[in-house]
Formats: structure tokens, C-alpha cells, sequence
């Protein structure tokens, strides 16, 4: 959390600073943004290495820990190459739904890019709540203790429906003023708050979600959630979104009601997952 506050933090200062050439600086435009991202976050890689390599830190590096082991790596290798293909399988939806929205005109286009962006902002914490879940569950399988590794996912689910219901109510009431704040107006006005208006109400479910699948990661499992992305993503939610958008006739709505469906199939999903692994008595 430090390392993210020190990176992001020095980025925010940046960009305007490189961006449009405040005092001293020059005036960059969209390349001071790329320097600003480069120098938060290689500042970040080197509090990091700081952290890690002094004598009092709960992990210390020596340089004895830099010799190569060609198990270990294979195995990260192996776990980490599962976890891109969940990233990517989540991230190449939004540019699928994307071009569907911008077969509608450049005003859908540019209220649902607004939009999303809010969006995924406020899945952030979500998502790290389901990080902490993982790491709890990795806690209570390795402690042999099941139960108190299911008690944490179930925890941190309720803990995500509170921050997240509470987003999705805000946005349900206020989400003209919030996307006004982009200066937005017309058409990409109206486009961008029915985005967060619809999308929001998934947030109910995603709640669950977001943890649940996180917890299959935790347990080493990180085929389950890959395969949970892949269906409810690639094979539901763009579909969907195509047939609600075009033969359907709903336009960019269709796109947005298929998002929000495919947080709810996902959640669904994971819970049949997740109980049926409860009556193994492991969590996967």
C-alpha cells in the first residue's frame, strides 16, 4: 500500500506539472504523462528493493537469494501464467464491449469510456479485498484450518457489499453530477450516466463476486477463476451485448445490461463453485 501511495502519488504531481509545463517544467503534453507514469513508478520498484533488502525488514534479501532455482520459477511461471490469462480475458472485454458501443457514434463511445473508468475506480477496492481473501484462505489452508480460511472469504464478501452497495447507490442517485465533473454534455452526457446508472446495479452482486473468485486464487486453484472469466465474459457478456445492442435494438443500453448481467453470472457461478468445494472440506 505504501509503495502504491509513493508511485501514484508522485504520478498525480507530475502530470499536470509535465502535462501543460507548470513553472520550471516544460510543457510535454501527452508524453509528460508517459514520463510521469515511468517516474512514480520506477520510484516505487526502488522503495520496494529499499524495503526489502535492510536488515529490519520482515523479508531480507541477500544476495545468496538471487542464484537461480529453476523449479521455483517454473511453478511462478506456471501459477502466474494462469493469473494473465485471467487479466487479460477481463481486460480484452471492456475492448470488446467497446466496439460494440462504437458502432452507436462517437457520443456513446465517449460516455462509456467516462463511464468505465468510473467504474473500474471503484472496483479497485473491491478488487483488493479479494486480494486480502486470497491471502487469508492461502493462511487457513496451509494452518489446516478450512473453516477459518471460509469464514474470511464470507467476511471479506460482506465487508465488498457494503462498499460497493454503497457506490451503487451514490451512483444511482448522483451519477449525472459525477459525470458532468468530466465536462461532459449532449448525448456523451446522458450515455455516460446511464452506463454507471445500469452498470452500478451489478454491483450488488459483484461484490460477491470479486471475492469469491479471488479466494479460488488463494487456494492455488487459478484455473477455476480463469475459466469463470472466460465464460461469463467472452462467451456471455459479449454475445449478450451484441444481440441486446444490434438485432434486439436496445443500442449501447444492450451493452450496458449485458455488463451488469455478466456481474451477476459470475457471481452465481462462483458460489456454486465455492459450496460445493465447502462440502469437500477444502475451499476448492
Amino acid at each position: 500500500m505504501r509503495v502504491l501511495w509513493l508511485a501514484n502519488g508522485i504520478n498525480m504531481v507530475l502530470d499536470p506539472l509535465l502535462i501543460f509545463g507548470v513553472g520550471p517544467f516544460p510543457e510535454l503534453g501527452v508524453t509528460g504523462a508517459g514520463i510521469a507514469t515511468v517516474v512514480g513508478r520506477g520510484t516505487g520498484v526502488l522503495f520496494q528493493l529499499l524495503v526489502l533488502c535492510r536488515s529490519d525488514g520482515r523479508l531480507r534479501v541477500r544476495a545468496r537469494h538471487m542464484r537461480l532455482d529453476p523449479a521455483v520459477m517454473w511453478r511462478l511461471i506456471r501459477l502466474s501464467g494462469t493469473g494473465t490469462l485471467q487479466a487479460f480475458i477481463g481486460a480484452a472485454s471492456w475492448i470488446g464491449t467497446m466496439r460494440i458501443v462504437a458502432v452507436f457514434g462517437n457520443e456513446a463511445l465517449a460516455g462509456y469510456t467516462v463511464a468505465i473508468r468510473v467504474v473500474l475506480f471503484v472496483l479497485l477496492p473491491a478488487w483488493g479485498l479479494g486480494g486480502a481473501a486470497a491471502t487469508m484462505v492461502g493462511q487457513g489452508l496451509g494452518a489446516g484450518d478450512p473453516d477459518r480460511a471460509e469464514r474470511a472469504v464470507w467476511m471479506a464478501a460482506r465487508v465488498n457489499l457494503v462498499l460497493l452497495g454503497s457506490a451503487a447507490v451514490v451512483f444511482l442517485v448522483a451519477a449525472p453530477a459525477i459525470v458532468e465533473r468530466f465536462g461532459m454534455d449532449g448525448a456523451a452526457h446522458a450515455y455516460a450516466a446511464r452506463c454507471l446508472r445500469i452498470v452500478s446495479c451489478g454491483f450488488f452482486f459483484y461484490a460477491f463476486g470479486a471475492v469469491l473468485t479471488q479466494a479460488f486464487n488463494g487456494a492455488g486453484d487459478t484455473w477455476t477463476p480463469a475459466l469463470l472469466n472466460l465464460a461469463c465474459y467472452w462467451c456471455w457478456e459479449l454475445p449478450l451485448a451484441w444481440s441486446l445492442a444490434v438485432p434486439v435494438g436496445l443500442g449501447a443500453d444492450g451493452v450496458f445490461v449485458a455488463v451488469t448481467t455478466s456481474f451477476s453470472l459470475l457471481t452465481l457461478l462462483s458460489v456454486v463453485l465455492f459450496r460445493r468445494g465447502r462440502r469437500r472440506r477444502v475451499v476448492v
